[in-house]
């Protein structure tokens, strides 16, 4: 049975594992910190959509913008648990240059209504191959490789709950909720805010509270 939005939003409050919001999060990439990388996309109004391939996974040969569907408790339990798998493999001998950072505790989230109203949808959890042959190959993008089959190989990424949408996503700044690690990231953005992109953004959260 279909819900008014006010009926959507009050069942969703109640929940402590759902919320109304998608996340972007992203890390420093070329000659940008993760700060300029932030602020680059608040200004520009646009996040770059990862190419098949890439960190992100994309399948087939539309590039995509990846979310997730967490609330923040959740969000910070995955960006801590990518941390921690990062320390185990620099305790491994692993070469630094060769672990991946997927993504760091810094993003901009949006409400899902508004990001599901720009082409934003749910991704499709199943195994590629069988995925593709489910769907046209121009939504190939939408699909996660799922394979619970081999046990000393599980592919598993549902705890993201991810969200995608084909292309770039662009946006207008007074829908942006900024998120930030700690204390002196606000204030490094703060400080460097020439552009007043603060005063344009619909919020900002800092993931420390959470975290500790």
């Amino acid at each position: 049975m279909p819900y008014t939005i006010d009926q959507w939003n009050n069942r969703i409050s109640g929940k402590t594992d759902l919320t109304t919001y998608i996340t972007h999060l992203t890390r420093a990439t070329g000659d940008l910190k993760t700060g300029q990388v932030l602020m680059k996309i608040l200004k520009d109004g646009k996040i770059i959509g990862s190419k098949p391939g890439s960190p992100g996974f994309i399948v087939g040969d539309n590039p995509a913008v990846c979310f997730q569907d967490t609330p923040p408790v959740s969000l910070v339990q995955n960006i801590l648990h990518e941390q921690g798998y990062r320390e185990k493999q620099v305790e491994s001998g692993m070469p630094k240059e060769k672990i991946k950072v997927r993504y760091l505790p810094a993003g901009i989230a949006f409400r899902k209504i508004y990001a599901y109203e720009k082409g934003v949808r749910p991704a499709i959890y199943e195994q590629t191959e069988i995925a593709k042959k489910m769907l046209p190959k121009d939504e190939h993008w939408r699909i996660v490789n799922f394979n619970l089959s081999d046990r000393s190989n599980i592919i598993d990424w549902t705890h993201e709950r991810e969200w995608r949408v084909k292309g770039d996503f662009q946006f207008d700044i007074s829908e942006a909720v900024l998120l930030v690690s700690n204390e002196k990231a606000y204030k490094w953005f703060v400080n460097n805010d020439k552009d007043d992109l603060l005063k344009k953004i619909a919020g900002i959260v800092c993931l420390r509270p959470i975290i500790f």
